[in-house]
């Protein structure tokens, strides 16, 4: 009775201690699989960080060389002699629309504000001086192409845009001394101009603001 009991005693035991040495063995494959995972999840996250920081690296490199190429056809003035003086008095303009010159005190409101009616050349000029793009089309611009600039615009601090009717092109794009005249909303040179002159280095003025002036 005594051996019996001997025996069973041990073979519990037994059963025991290789209950625990498979625990012990799950406990393990289950670190294993755990830390493989937690590795390939970094892995993945670091290498999706380097391609975003690539991507967004790009994207700048692009708007950098996009902002220091020439612009076909584009127009530019001296803006030494564009004036700067303030008089509430009508102005006479050179070019059409104008880029620069004396203009009024107030300046046209250009924090993405569209105009459906003409401005005053005097208060978009000022704008132009405090590095607002100012869009500006005919009646010959098509309707769906005005639509499309209007939304550009409506989403870009530091322009303004306004029907003008007495101007060579149809649709024409104004900055502080310089002016291109684009064929349509997706002409590459919307965005370029864009890039380069919203706040730019022609800027007599950069960082005033582009609230707090008129809106009609």
């Amino acid at each position: 009775m005594a051996a019996h009991r001997n025996a069973s005693t041990a073979d519990r035991r037994a059963r025991i201690e290789e209950m625990r040495r498979a625990e012990k063995a799950r406990e393990r494959r289950n670190r294993i699989i755990t830390i493989t995972l937690s590795t390939v999840v970094v892995a993945g996250l670091v290498g999706f960080g380097a391609y975003v920081l690539d991507k967004q690296g790009d994207e700048k490199a692009q708007e950098a060389a996009s902002a220091k190429a020439p612009i076909e056809d584009e127009k530019s003035w001296d803006p030494k002699k564009l004036g700067r003086n303030h008089p509430t008095t009508p102005v006479s303009y050179p070019m059409k629309p104008p880029v620069g010159g004396d203009h009024h005190p107030v300046w046209m409101n250009c924090d993405g504000d569209v105009y459906k009616k003409p401005i005053r050349n005097e208060n978009a000029v000022h704008s132009l001086e405090h590095g607002a793009v100012w869009v500006t089309y005919t009646s010959k611009a098509p309707a769906a192409e005005v639509k499309k600039l209007e939304e550009k615009v409506g989403k870009t601090p530091y322009t303004l845009m306004s029907p003008f009717e007495d101007q060579a092109g149809a649709i024409m794009l104004s900055a502080w001394g310089k002016q291109v005249t684009v064929d349509g909303a997706d002409d590459p040179r919307v965005n370029r101009f864009f890039t380069k002159y919203v706040q730019g280095p022609q800027t007599p003025e950069p960082g005033a603001a582009c609230t707090g002036g008129t809106g009609q």
